[in-house]
C-alpha cells in the first residue's frame, strides 16, 4: 500500500485487501479525517492489481459506532462537505457508495450503531461474531433513518428494519437473530475467530475469476435496483459481454487439469464505468 492514512489501516495479503476503521477509542466512528480517508482507501484496494477481495473489519471492541458528532462539531468545514453530500445523496462512505467492482466482504463485532449500518448495508457479504448488536439510534436523536434502512430493506424483510429503525437506541438486534433474518450470512461464535474466518471467505472468493465476479456483482446489484425485466434484459449483456474471455477458456482447462486457474487481470477502470453507469435512472427503472 502506497498511501498514508490517520484513521484507517489499509493493507494487503495476498489477493485480500483490508480496510480496517481504526479509531477504537472512539469505537470506530467517523469523523471529519475518515471522511475523506474512505474514498481513498477504496479506491486504492480496487485499482491495486493483486487484490481480488476486500475485506472490512474495524478495531478493538465495536466496528463502527455510527458519526463522531462532537468532532465533528469542532470541524465545520467536514460537517458542510457531509451535509453537501447527504443533501445530493453523494455520499461517499462504503465500496458501493464508491463504485467498487471487486467483492467486499464486511467482519462485524461488537456494536454497529447508526451511519455505521452503512458498511453492512452495503456489503456484498456479511459475517458477525456473536457479540454484535445492530442499533439504529437515529430517531432518538432526532434524525432520520434514510440511506442504510432503505438499502437493508433491499436485502431483507421491510418490517424487520422499520422495528430497528421506530425502536432506536431502545432496542438491539443482535447475531442470532440477525442471522435468521439474513441480515448476516455466517455468526462466528469465538469473536476471536471473526477475522480468520473473514480471511479464510475471502481466500475462498478470490480465487475466482475477477471478470466474472465483477459482472455478476453488477448484474445482481442492478436487480435490487430494476424491476425484474429490465434486470435480467440488462444482464444478459453482462454474461454475453463475458462471451470470448480469455477466463471462459482458462476455467474449464484449470479444472480438467486439477490446477488453480490464472485468471486474466481485471480491467478495473472499465468495470469500475460500467458499475457507475448501471445506476443512471432510466425510463423503465422502478422508482
Amino acid at each position: 500500500m502506497t498511501q498514508e492514512y490517520r484513521t484507517l489501516r489499509v493493507s494487503r495479503d495476498g489477493p485480500v485487501g483490508w480496510l480496517e476503521l481504526n479509531r477504537p477509542k472512539a469505537g470506530n466512528a467517523m469523523d471529519g479525517v475518515m471522511f475523506d480517508e474512505l474514498p481513498r482507501a477504496w479506491a486504492e484496494l480496487d485499482a491495486d492489481p493483486e487484490v481480488r477481495v476486500i475485506v472490512n473489519v474495524g478495531a478493538g471492541r465495536d466496528f463502527c459506532t455510527g458519526l463522531d458528532v462532537v468532532q465533528l462539531g469542532r470541524d465545520p468545514g467536514a460537517l458542510r462537505e457531509q451535509s453537501r453530500r447527504t443533501k445530493r445523496s453523494e455520499l461517499r462512505i462504503t465500496g458501493w457508495h464508491c463504485g467498487v467492482v471487486k467483492p467486499v466482504v464486511a467482519a462485524i463485532q461488537g456494536r454497529v450503531v447508526g451511519g455505521g449500518l452503512h458498511f453492512v448495508a452495503d456489503a456484498d457479504v456479511v459475517i458477525a461474531a456473536s457479540d454484535v448488536a445492530f442499533i439504529d439510534s437515529h430517531v432518538s436523536v432526532g434524525q432520520v433513518t434514510a440511506f442504510e434502512g432503505i438499502a437493508l430493506t433491499r436485502k431483507l424483510a421491510a418490517e424487520t428494519i422499520m422495528r430497528l429503525a421506530l425502536a432506536g437506541r431502545n432496542e438491539r438486534l443482535g447475531a442470532a437473530r440477525a442471522y435468521q433474518l439474513g441480515m448476516v450470512s455466517e455468526v462466528v461464535e469465538d469473536p476471536a475467530e471473526l477475522r480468520e474466518r473473514a480471511a479464510a471467505l475471502a481466500a475462498k472468493i478470490a480465487r475466482n475469476s475477477p471478470a466474472a465476479m465483477a459482472a455478476t456483482k453488477r448484474a445482481l446489484y442492478r436487480a435490487l435496483e430494476d424491476g425484474l425485466t429490465a434486470a435480467c434484459q440488462a444482464a444478459a449483456a453482462d454474461l454475453v459481454g463475458l462471451w470470448g474471455h480469455p477466463d471462459q477458456v482458462e476455467g474449464p482447462a484449470a479444472f480438467v487439469e486439477k490446477r488453480a486457474a490464472r485468471w486474466a487481470p481485471l480491467d478495473r477502470q472499465t468495470e469500475h464505468e460500467k458499475i457507475l453507469a448501471s445506476r443512471k435512472p432510466t425510463t423503465e427503472r422502478v422508482r
